[in-house]
């Protein structure tokens, strides 16, 4: 299993903190009904005053700039957002398997090849189909005593 420092290069202090807060209120803000409304708004601006600026490659070049601009910083802000909410999640489930009867085994296997993952998969739905099997097999024995235990009190 990987160390901490194994599995991510650790940020460095300052600059790191005052990114994540950045980070943090810029998708907070980006996923409000207010900003899409925002957005729309501007591009409906831009729609109309299509016919004052006739068209011109200026103002294509607006709405070009802006978009790419804003598509490209955005691409920061999610990854770093699926960074902190995947890293979170590991966390989460990794003390879930810990306490619970599940196999410690499984924690940390995130870090494993797709194919090994793959692997893993399949035993696990391997497993639970025979545990399901042997608890419908239980069940049916159970029935089956009842049935057995009231015909020799009868």
């Amino acid at each position: 299993m990987l160390s901490n420092d194994e599995r991510q290069p650790k940020q460095s202090g300052r600059a790191a903190k005052i990114f994540g807060n950045i980070a943090n209120r810029a998708s907070w803000a980006a996923g409000r009904a207010s900003t899409f409304m925002i957005a729309a708004a501007v591009v409906v601006v831009w729609a109309v005053t299509g016919p004052i600026f006739k068209f011109s490659d200026t103002w294509q070049l607006v709405i070009n700039t802006g978009t790419t601009i804003v598509t490209f910083l955005m691409v920061f802000l999610i990854q770093n957002s699926q960074n902190r909410d995947g890293a979170a999640i590991q966390v989460k489930l990794d003390e879930l398997i810990r306490v619970s009867k599940a196999h410690n085994s499984f924690v940390g296997i995130e870090h494993l090849t797709d194919e090994e993952l793959e692997d893993i998969r399949e035993k696990c739905e391997l497993r639970a189909e025979a545990e399901k099997a042997g608890e419908q097999s239980v069940a049916r024995t159970g029935k089956e005593a009842k049935l057995a235990a009231g015909k020799a009190v009868a």
